[in-house]
């Protein structure tokens, strides 16, 4: 089961994506995770990457196919595996169908997790993150123990720059100028499925497994 997380960033793909590999017993992918584990195991594919990342460039599509496809090539992926934050253009959707044709396989599904702009506004200037572990809560859904506190390390939560809602707002629309043409593309490849982003995240992921059943 090869699976494609869609959806405008905190529309809440990751966590639905995390929940998913967590039932199905499959990897959950993210591109920024798999660049860091390469980097830090000094691979060929990794010191590529870093170039371009260190001056603050994008890899370029063919790289991180390339990268992506060393990463679902290991073992774990067998029975599959789900996509979170790539493709995020048509391009590299592209690139990507391609190189798993070569390989005999293809995306089952693309799950768009749909959200309005002004849910994601609202959701995401309510995050909060720990600079220090990782850890990230929201004041409404998921708060801390102690408000401003991380339950964890016990260090001071903050809104990160990335979660302010004038950076959201760029955020949206780069992501409906280049993501959004990736649901008519996974549409005419009858792949394509849609669920309702705004309810409680355990009705999102139960809309999800009725759809992979």
């Amino acid at each position: 089961m090869k699976i494609i997380m869609l959806g405008a960033p905190g529309a809440g793909k990751g966590t639905q994506a995390k929940m998913i590999a967590e039932k199905y017993q499959i990897p959950h992918i993210s591109t920024g995770d798999i660049f860091r584990a390469n980097i830090k195991n000094g691979t060929q594919l990794g010191m590529e990457a870093k170039k371009y990342m260190d001056q603050g460039l994008l890899v370029p599509d063919e790289l991180t196919v390339k990268i992506l496809l060393d990463r679902v090539a290991q073992e774990d992926c067998k029975n599959g595996y789900v996509l979170d934050g790539f493709p995020r253009t048509i391009p590299q959707a592209e690139v990507l169908d391609k190189a798993l044709a070569g390989l005999g396989e293809a995306i089952d599904y693309a799950i768009n997790v749909d959200v309005p702009d002004e849910n994601i506004v609202r959701r995401m200037s309510g995050r909060r993150a720990c600079l220090s572990c990782g850890a990230t809560y929201h004041v409404e859904h998921i708060p801390p123990r102690q408000e401003g506190v991380c339950d964890h390390c016990g260090q001071a939560l903050v809104l990160r720059d990335d979660d302010k809602p004038e950076t959201v707002q760029n955020r949206l629309k780069v992501y409906h100028e280049q993501t959004q043409p990736l649901i008519d593309f996974y549409t005419a490849k009858g792949v394509l499925r849609t669920v309702d982003g705004t309810v409680d995240m355990k009705d999102v992921f139960e809309a999800i497994v009725s759809i992979l059943k």
